[in-house]
């Protein structure tokens, strides 16, 4: 594509989204299907201005997101909190995917002569997409609550699922396995030897490496260095014939408990959250206009029956599993579309000869629509769930994270230095909640021998902010002694979060009264402080009453200092 048609097809597609975005956020409809549309709108199969006619080549590149957004979810989820899912990722998961697929293969066969072409078709559309309905959790801020822990669960296992399915592909084909197909023993070897490749990477390596680009102070190449490990992780998974997702997911899960998840995860949002954008968009651009108006009732019916299928099972097997009935009813609405590894097996069976061009063409139109669909359904399923019950989904307690800290009102300390060491002593002697972040190495690695959750990590980054959630802290104290890190740091604050008090720690005066201009609670010069600290003790000695020295302390503060200072 030559420089100028890129630029144009950019500017298209940018402004597409920006508008739609907007206008259904407006609407409250979410960004999601503001994209979904955008992509329609530009896409090679509508009459407006098409933005490029290589939708697939597009929808692969953008699915480097799904990866990103699979990374972030393994960053806070431990190992510890994925076993304690495993009934629902083994169980709930496994019985989803086989009923659900039984029953569409059961619909579809009244279409198809072929049983393995209904199957086939059947246990593809059975699987839900986890780029959409993660990312419809995130927005939401559900991805803690009961219904969003458990389809986190079952999309776990459905990831898990591509295996199998990839292998009926070429078992089903009139054409047969082909001749330079891997024997099935060296496909396990090699699953082994790259999930193996993957634990160790990032279980040592990766941490050793990024603990030396930590000690040159090179934030650059960290941020590379992770990409990098991500996008290798996804690639072993690949070449073993499993998900890409699944192997981002497999990295930040071993990354979860290192001391640099924070800003791995500031590093890592701004590429995630521009790629699943696109993605979305390219998703859209897929809706192939004239197949559907070439059989619109058809289309209709497939994407009616399939969705209340999806609907029915998900619900009853929820209430076995032992759900509440507002629960199960979320969990059917937002597991009811079909996935984007649609894209991909219908592809490799059209290629194959399980299914022919018109029975594709009908196939990713129906998982388009669904998805399409996604944001309304959900919304229908809240409405249900308000009738059914009276009050609103609670958090599980998975909300502490990567910390094992909860968020909600504990204390954010920035710099665990010689004053940030002395306050987080202060605070655990009073068993108040609180974690650290610290960019000098040496520290955080004085907080782990501390047991103390202290994180390598920029408090500056707005994105680090979010990931530390910060909205949610009773207090922030700043102790770093670098003046612009800290004014940008209390200017961040102020628009994140203008409720959360803040306490600065400032080298003078003058930086005092540019802190408390930005922003900042309480600013406390160290100079002047320490004076008056060393003052009050030489009058406790000389016999000035105690109550007196601390009044003295007191209007001087109030004064902003103005008694000791020239």
């Amino acid at each position: 594509m030559e420089l100028d048609s890129f630029v144009l097809s950019a500017i298209v597609l940018l402004t597409a989204a920006a508008l739609a975005v907007t206008l259904f956020k407006h609407l409250g409809l979410g960004s999601i299907l503001g994209l979904l549309v955008a992509g329609i709108i530009v896409g090679p199969y509508s009459p407006g201005p098409g933005a490029t006619s290589h939708v697939e080549d597009v929808r692969h590149f953008t699915e480097l997101g799904v990866v990103l957004l699979l990374f972030m979810i393994g960053l806070e989820m431990q190992p510890r909190r994925l076993w304690a899912l495993r009934r629902e990722v083994f169980g709930l998961g496994t019985v989803q995917i086989l009923l659900c697929g039984v029953a569409i293969a059961g619909y579809i066969s009244f279409y198809q002569s072929s049983w393995q072409a209904a199957l086939l078709i059947g246990l593809t559309l059975a699987l839900s997409s986890t780029a959409l309905v993660m990312q419809l959790l995130h927005e939401r801020g559900d991805l803690a609550t009961r219904h969003g822990t458990t389809a986190f669960a079952v999309l776990l296992m459905q990831d898990l699922a591509v295996v199998p399915l990839l292998a009926l592909v070429p078992l089903f084909s009139d054409l047969g396995m082909t001749s330079d197909a891997t024997p099935w023993w060296k496909q396990v070897l090699l699953v082994i030897s790259m999930i193996g490749m993957v634990l160790v990477m990032g279980r040592y390596v990766l941490p050793f490496v990024l603990e030396r680009l930590v000690r040159q102070n090179n934030r650059d190449a960290f941020a590379l260095v992770v990409l990098l490990s991500v996008f290798l992780a996804a690639g072993a998974m690949h070449q073993a014939g499993l998900s890409m997702a699944l192997g981002a997911f497999l990295m930040g899960m071993l990354l979860s408990s290192s001391r640099f998840s924070f800003q791995i995860q500031a590093h890592i949002e701004p590429f995630k959250g521009l790629l699943m954008n696109l993605f979305f968009v390219a998703v859209g651009m897929s809706i192939d206009l004239a197949a559907i108006a070439a059989q619109p009732w058809l289309l209709a019916q497939h994407v009616v029956v399939i969705l209340s299928i999806k609907l029915v099972v998900l619900f009853l097997i929820a209430l076995v599993f032992g759900l509440p009935r507002g629960i199960a009813t979320r969990l059917a609405f937002l597991l009811a579309q079909s996935g984007e590894f649609g894209f991909v097996l219908f592809g490799s069976a059209k290629l194959l000869g399980v299914i022919d061009a018109a029975t594709f063409v009908i196939a990713v139109s129906v998982i388009s629509v669904s998805m399409l669909l996604t944001p309304l359904l959900v919304r229908l399923g809240d409405a249900l769930v308000r009738r059914i019950e009276h009050h609103p989904a609670h958090p599980v307690s998975f909300d502490e994270g990567v910390t094992g800290i909860p968020a909600q009102g504990r204390v954010i300390i920035a710099g665990y230095g010689r004053v940030g060491h002395t306050i987080a002593t202060l605070l655990e002697v009073n068993q108040i909640p609180f974690i650290a972040f610290d960019t000098n190495p040496v520290h955080v690695e004085r907080g782990e021998r501390d047991g103390r959750a202290v994180y390598y990590g920029d408090i500056g980054d707005l994105e680090l902010l979010t990931a530390a959630q910060v909205e949610n802290a009773a207090l922030v104290i700043l102790t770093i002694d670098h003046g612009q890190t800290a004014l940008r740091t209390v200017s961040h604050l102020r628009n994140l979060c203008p409720h959360v008090p803040v306490i600065v720690r400032a080298r003078d005066l003058e930086a005092c009264g540019s802190l408390i201009r930005a922003g900042a609670t309480r600013a406390y010069p160290e100079a002047i402080e320490s004076s008056l600290r060393l003052g009050a003790e030489a009058l406790e000695m000389l016999g000035v009453p105690m109550g007196d020295v601390d009044e003295l302390l007191r209007g001087v503060r109030s004064q902003g200092y103005a008694p000791v200072v020239e």
